[in-house]
């Protein structure tokens, strides 16, 4: 048998012999389907392990507590913050209520009002020309020791709030115009013992309440330090022209103190201060003002 020789890419190539080029070609393709080059299985296995961590650590995140983003700078505004903050959260809740309807309440209003505002002492509806329609309980615990005025003010939701110092002790009345169209036809009232207010106070003995507009002050007991009966004195009219939060001398003592809204004005809530010595930097809003660090 004879030799015979093929030509393959212009290269001579003898029978049964093939290029080394060619064998060096097939044997790395086969080391490569193999992965001795390249990303080998446990690399491709690290690889989707840490994609899964990584998507899953997005997707459900393991959840942290930061226990130090609220916290309070001022030790006096913190003190009374956690006195009045429970107390001004029942008031608002009533004063929210009130206002729902700016209409002639019905039955079922003024039930759940008394089922749902248990502390309060009743509500009241007057028409227009101040004669009493309806009113809850009939008879009340507490009589009017004068006959009240009830002021209303051009585009205010409520009106003014009014405050009668009987022989039981102060009684607080705040209300909502009725109307039918445009047409004003009277009005609702709530009323309640100011002094009621300190059943939902953790400390009231600690917690005082001041009436700028009759120089009155209410407390949780009858032991009153003259230090706090010494707010009285204080011209609040021209205080809350400038400020409405701050800290005050009285009677010798440092109080902290800030004006709050029951029914349509502000009131008085103060407490001594926990550290008299510290600067007052203005307002800190954090935590139950709703704002952080």
């Amino acid at each position: 048998m004879t030799n015979s020789s093929h030509d393959l890419a212009g290269l001579r190539v003898a029978p049964g012999r093939l290029p080394i080029r060619l064998l060096v070609l097939a044997v790395s393709f086969a080391l490569t389907a193999c992965g001795a080059i390249g990303p080998s299985w446990d690399d491709s296995k690290r690889t989707v392990r840490t994609t899964v961590r990584g998507t899953r650590d997005y997707i459900n995140p393991t959840p942290k507590i930061d226990v130090n983003r609220y916290s309070w700078e001022n030790p006096n505004q913190e003190k009374l913050a956690l006195l009045f903050s429970p107390v001004d959260a029942k008031v608002t809740e009533l004063m929210r209520y009130v206002t729902s309807q700016d209409f002639r309440p019905n039955d079922a209003w003024m039930n759940y009002l008394m089922m749902r505002f248990s502390w309060i002492d009743g509500v009241l509806v007057a028409d227009a020309n101040g004669d009493i329609l309806e009113r809850r309980p009939p008879v009340p615990l507490k009589r009017f020791s004068e006959p009240l005025v009830f002021e209303s003010i051009w585009r205010e939701t409520l009106v003014k709030t009014v405050v009668d110092y009987t022989a039981l002790g102060p009684e607080v009345y705040f209300g909502m115009p009725n109307y039918e169209g445009t047409e004003f036809v009277g009005l609702h009232v709530v009323s309640f013992d100011p002094r009621v207010l300190f059943t939902f106070c953790p400390k009231p003995e600690e917690l005082y309440i001041v009436d700028p507009h009759a120089h009155k002050l209410w407390t949780a007991g009858t032991n009153v330090p003259p230090e706090a009966e010494a707010l009285t004195a204080i011209t609040w009219d021209k205080v809350l022209l400038e400020k409405s939060q701050g800290t005050i001398e009285s009677g010798g003592k440092q109080f902290t103190w800030l004006a709050r809204y029951i029914g349509r004005d502000r009131f008085i809530y103060a407490t001594e201060s926990a550290n008299a010595t510290f600067q007052d930097k203005g307002l800190q809003l954090i935590p139950f003002f709703g704002s952080s660090k």
